[in-house]
């Protein structure tokens, strides 16, 4: 009978790049998943609905989804990001990729890894461990146009703010951070 050996398990820092006050989340992930898996993970804690295209960035590799589009129009190879772990990208505490989600907005978000740790049976990975702020909403013109978004619906007196909150569908708290429901959402996930 083969002995089952456990990979050690990441702690990852993922920081929206530019928030003040920072946008970030702490995860724990099997650090033998794929980047795809990462991607799946990534958007469940920031609270992203995976409505747009992304890539991971580092050293001047590009990992994503390969195809003619990134190659052709972009001018760089994009590495298949199923064929890559992320033991691969992120060998040792402190190394960092960039993953950036929706080209148009351009959300870069910083991924360093924090430490290494012992997989704990109690637990089921990946797990959200803390976080601050909510989440921008999707296609609202990047971090520019979310801090524009938050200026106009804090000022009743603003002539886009009934527009506005039409938009976000009402209530929206830029302070809010729901880690009960993120780890809800990740019990879902399925290795990729």
């Amino acid at each position: 009978m083969k002995e089952k050996i456990d990979c050690p398990i990441y702690q990852i820092k993922i920081i929206l790049s530019g928030s003040k006050p920072p946008i970030w989340r702490r995860f724990l992930i099997e650090s033998n998943e794929n980047l795809y898996k990462l991607h799946q993970v990534t958007q469940v804690v920031m609270g992203w609905t995976n409505s747009h295209m992304h890539q991971y960035r580092q050293n001047k590799l590009y990992y994503g989804t390969p195809g003619k589009e990134s190659e052709s129009d972009f001018g760089f190879k994009t590495l298949d990001e199923k064929k890559y772990k992320i033991n691969q990208v992120m060998d040792k505490p402190r190394t960092k990729i960039i993953y950036e989600y929706d080209f148009g907005d351009s959300w870069d978000h910083d991924l360093i890894l924090e430490k290494t740790l012992t997989k704990d049976e109690k637990f089921n990975y990946p797990i959200c461990l803390d976080g601050a702020m909510a989440c921008p909403p999707e296609d609202c013109g990047g971090l520019g146009g979310y801090y524009n978004l938050l200026d106009i619906i804090k000022n009743p007196e603003h002539e886009e703010h009934e527009e506005m909150m039409e938009w976000l569908g009402g209530e929206f708290n830029p302070g809010e951070f729901d880690l009960e429901s993120i780890n809800k959402i990740l019990k879902k996930i399925k290795t990729a």
